[in-house]
């Protein structure tokens, strides 16, 4: 199915920022979707490892894969989002849109919304397609093929165009796989303005808009909060960002009014720049970005206005990120306090670092850290500040099986024992690891694509 944008009579389109990460809070959205002048409320929930982990939940059962808060949002979000008219986009869907799409129309119907229009977003997944070719990763060189029985992913970075003709085609909720964060905020704005998808400056100025609002919090203070030189009040309560964007592009960035938090000149600022290595090239799947001539500006308390974006052709080729096994961390960690705590601390790493050898632990790298002091910043760190009274030992091993790492966290707690006095409060614990890199992929070689899920299919 496609649909074109159509071209809008509308001067200003409100979007909510509803997520900024998978595990964000949930309070704030339920606040937007109860804002009485929302337009869209979109959940941006995907990070580079997170898709990964949700194609492994996609392998141990076919109808998962979808981000694990998607049924706790929804439930929570639509009664308000529906009531008020607010239409719903999110990255949600992760490894398996269409499945999550079932759900939240199954929860649709539990809530007895009546008929709502949800589309799953597809053709992000190209395992298959870079399997089958030479790819190098961009980050060491070497072959994709050669890690072919560890690779679990491989997703690409999708734009704009699939989530346009959803909303063209009457979505209210569009679920979609990896999309680029940015560009789930433009597609709503370039399905209500009607502008076309080679406009480059124009997709420039709402990859801005995208960015400035796809970390939530972070706008409105969160993130950017430093007691003494930062201060921003209410952070337990802090309200997530609303953009209200006019039909050239220009961005307000705002809050609802009694949500805490701030929006501010220096927030807007900090976000405009964070993750972003080159500002005049900006590499989004729909346009290549340019954000050196934006401008900030602070039109009233709470209301900080940004435009001058720019942009240039998107490129032929979509990043791909590539999701593989990568090995297991087995960590373990204890405490000890009072008078000579660090000496200690110390004498305990020295045992399990020996332990580890003469037991023929097998790591490919081990690292033992004693946390406060130096596992941050190393060694010259801690030097240069007064002993601490209480310290916390964390040793950590990669290894290539769970059997292998679950020995580190088990020598670690024969400390209690065997090592020095007064160690206590002993953790272990055995990770599988992802790792990702990534690779490039002609865009011929993906189809973007959306389907509906009819609610009446769930009742049957």
């Amino acid at each position: 199915m496609t649909g074109k944008p159509h071209t809008s009579s509308r001067r200003t389109v409100r979007i909510g920022a509803g997520a900024g990460y998978s595990g964000d809070r949930i309070e704030p959205a339920v606040e937007l979707a109860e804002h009485g002048a929302l337009d869209y409320l979109v959940f941006e929930c995907l990070a580079e490892r997170t898709i990964a982990i949700a194609q492994q939940a996609r392998r141990q059962s076919p109808e998962h894969g979808y981000d694990p808060l998607l049924e706790a949002r929804m439930t929570a979000v639509l009664p308000a989002a529906m009531r008020n008219g607010v239409r719903i986009i999110s990255n949600m869907g992760a490894a398996n849109p269409l499945a999550a799409a079932r759900k939240t129309a199954e929860i649709a119907r539990l809530l007895g919304l009546g008929d709502v229009r949800i589309a799953a977003v597809t053709g992000d997944d190209v395992l298959d397609v870079v399997l089958a070719t030479d790819a190098k990763f961009e980050e060491t060189g070497d072959s994709v093929a050669s890690y072919r029985d560890r690779i679990v992913s491989a997703n690409a970075y999708l734009g704009a165009s699939a989530i346009v003709d959803a909303l063209a085609a009457g979505a209210q909720i569009v679920l979609t796989g990896r999309v680029a964060d940015p560009s789930l905020f433009a597609a709503p704005l370039i399905h209500e303005f009607g502008w076309q998808m080679d406009d480059w400056n124009t997709l420039g100025q709402a990859t801005v808009v995208g960015h400035l609002l796809e970390c939530a919090g972070q706008v409105t203070g969160g993130y950017f909060a430093d007691p003494g030189y930062k201060d921003i009040a209410g952070l337990a309560r802090l309200g997530f960002p609303i953009g209200e964007v006019s039909s050239d592009g220009s961005v307000v960035i705002t809050k609802v009014p009694q949500a805490g938090g701030q929006v501010t000149v220096a927030t807007c600022k900090e976000q405009l720049l964070y993750e972003i290595h080159d500002p005049q090239r900006y590499f989004q799947p729909d346009v290549v970005a340019d954000f050196s001539h934006v401008s900030v500006s602070e039109e009233a308390p709470d209301r900080v206005k940004v435009c001058g974006g720019r942009g240039e052709p998107r490129t032929d080729t979509l990043k791909v990120s590539v999701g593989y096994v990568d090995g297991f961390i087995g960590e373990g960690q204890i405490s000890y306090g009072g008078p000579g705590a660090v000496a200690r601390a110390r004498l305990a790493v020295d045992i399990v670092r020996e332990r580890i050898a003469l037991t023929g632990v097998a790591t490919s790298e081990l690292r033992c850290d004693l946390i406060g002091m130096n596992a941050l910043h190393g060694e010259t760190a801690g030097t240069r500040h007064a002993e601490p009274y209480e310290v916390r030992v964390r040793v950590a091993g990669r290894t290539a099986s769970a059997q292998e790492a679950q020995r580190i966290g088990n020598e670690v707690e024969t400390l209690y024992t065997n090592g020095p006095a007064g160690g206590g409060g002993v953790t272990k614990s055995v990770r599988e690891v992802l790792a990702v890199q990534s690779v490039l992929l002609a865009r011929e070689h993906t189809s973007p694509t959306f389907t509906f899920v009819e609610m009446q299919d769930e009742a049957a």
